[in-house]
């Protein structure tokens, strides 16, 4: 017990400077965070000081600062699912729903491509061509959802034309890519036994559509004539239990708890009032405690003492220009062929190109599951670093913010978005 509350004294401490200095340089604060995770790893203070890394932090302690930031986490994806309203999609059919699946399609197809390569070369043994290739693809694809909205909160662009269109685009990638990542797990759950997959999958497949066509409106009925009263104590504690227990569900079919979290909250009624209330209660405990120790552990597993040849960062150089090309490319084709300009679609590119917290996530469900070597998993935090923190330049570049596009606010069908709030939690 001493040894975990020195470690979470020293984490915390940190994950505060580091990601005050990044805000202080005008990046988002989970950049800081994660610079600070990799300055406590092997590859910063493993190297400076080996034996005072190893006091810290020995190998055996480590299960302890799992546990925690896992509970942390399926917190976090219930508030993530929690937040998304894919309703408002209707009111913006074309570029919404245009750009977020060629945002999508295109990096995940680019990654289906060179997964052959990187697998010959990076993959563990044991791990099979199609559950990697679908690893890398959700990777290469996936968009940071809170991130986003922190960014567009903070330039006060929620609500204006770009904004709302890269939040419904970035939920509805989202969505997909943890429907990948769940059948990616089906499929790595069926190794070595063919017999159990069509069984995971059928139960995968049926837990998502009682959620979704049974839960989902229950939930909405329930939450209906109680709309306008506050959300009590025992109601958030019954809602808390149901996603623990749909985590549980979903780990028990094979498929990671995380998954579980993000079906509840997609589940959680979409009363504002609610919304805001759950993410008050539970943020601080988040932000300044549970995630900075899944950012610890992310710190941990880095180690970019591996990328010392050439080789390495010439193959770490190719998979960033893939999940740039891809993401922007995508975003920006579909917005040019819906009718908008450059500078929208660019912009539109460089947002759902920020990846951040989401994409660790993914990359920590890869590793734990050995589809991803050290290696490998290191030159894809590398990456998702690098885009997240190319969205701000990009978006300054194009002198955009402040709730404007071109100069005044486009209101073409999304005055109804309005109702998209975030507060100034995690970002």
């Amino acid at each position: 017990m001493t040894l975990l509350l020195l470690q979470m004294t020293i984490v915390l401490a940190t994950s505060l400077l580091c990601g005050n200095i990044a805000r202080r340089l005008g990046q988002s604060r989970v950049i800081g965070e994660i610079v600070g995770g990799i300055l406590l790893g092997p590859s910063m203070l493993g190297r400076i000081s080996p034996g005072l890394f190893v006091r810290i932090f020995p190998g055996g302690s480590l299960g302890s600062l799992d546990v925690l930031s896992t509970v942390g986490l399926i917190l976090f994806l219930f508030l993530v699912g929690s937040e998304l309203d894919l309703e408002h999609l209707r009111q913006q059919k074309s570029t919404a729903t245009l750009s977020s699946f060629a945002s999508i399609l295109l990096p995940f197809s680019l990654a289906l491509i060179a997964a052959p390569l990187i697998h010959a070369r990076f993959a563990p043994n044991e791990t099979g061509r199609l559950p990697f290739a679908l690893f890398l693809g959700v990777s290469l694809s996936i968009t940071a959802f809170p991130v986003l909205a922190r960014i567009l909160e903070e330039r006060k662009m929620q609500t204006d034309a770009l904004g709302v269109t890269a939040l419904l685009c970035a939920a509805v990638d989202d969505v997909t890519a943890w429907m990948l990542l769940a059948l990616a797990m089906t499929f790595l759950s069926a190794t070595g036994n063919d017999r159990a997959f069509p069984v995971r999958l059928l139960w995968l497949v049926a837990y998502v559509a009682v959620m979704l066509f049974l839960v989902k409106p229950a939930s909405r009925w329930f939450a209906a004539p109680r709309a306008r009263a506050p959300l009590s104590y025992e109601l958030l504690g019954v809602m808390l239990a149901f996603v623990l227990a749909s985590s549980a569900v979903t780990d028990a079919i094979g498929v990671h708890p995380l998954f579980g979290a993000f079906l509840a909250g997609l589940c959680f009624p979409r009363v504002p009032a609610w919304q805001r209330l759950l993410r008050d209660r539970l943020d601080v405990i988040l932000s300044l405690v549970l995630l900075p120790l899944f950012f610890a552990l992310t710190g941990l597993r880095t180690r970019l003492d591996l990328l010392t040849s050439p080789a390495t960062w010439l193959w770490t150089g190719l998979i960033l220009l893939l999940a740039i090309a891809g993401k922007m490319g995508g975003a920006v084709l579909g917005a040019r062929l819906t009718g908008q300009d450059w500078r929208f679609s660019l912009a539109l590119g460089a947002l759902l190109n920020t990846r951040g917290l989401v994409e660790l996530i993914v990359l920590n469900i890869a590793y734990n599951a050995h589809v991803f070597s050290p290696t490998l998993y290191t030159m894809l935090v590398v990456m998702a670093l690098v885009t997240t923190a190319l969205t701000v330049p990009i978006i300054n570049r194009l002198r955009i913010g402040s709730g404007r596009v071109d100069g005044r606010f486009d209101q073409r069908g999304f005055n109804a978005a309005g109702a998209i709030t975030f507060s100034e939690g995690r970002d």
